[in-house]
């Protein structure tokens, strides 16, 4: 089965709303979070402190899933959070498992 890694990164204002969507879903068995900071040149969507600090907080969701579902993911984040300026990437899984 093809594997992906699904990122997404989003604002702070809409991690409760994205955490109880992802939470939801039948087809996500699971995910991680963290806070982040994001860093870069677009400075028109940072706010003036964000300017002054060089970054802006952010919040990163990681998504192991079969590449299909990730797809179709996306399409549903799209539809639910349009506008959202949210970010996200699919990277392929060579391997996966636990260490025992």
């Amino acid at each position: 089965m093809d594997q992906c890694l699904l990122v997404l990164i989003v604002t702070p204002t809409i991690e409760n709303a994205v955490v109880d969507w992802l939470l939801e879903r039948d087809d996500v068995p699971g995910f991680s979070s963290a806070p982040i900071n994001g860093h870069g040149t677009s400075a028109h969507s940072l706010t003036p402190a964000e300017q002054v600090a060089g970054r802006q907080r952010q919040i990163m969701f990681q998504l192991h899933l079969p590449t299909t579902t990730a797809e179709a993911l996306v399409e549903a984040l799209r539809e639910s959070f349009s506008g959202s300026a949210m970010h996200y990437w699919l990277t392929p899984v060579l391997a996966s498992g636990h260490l025992k």
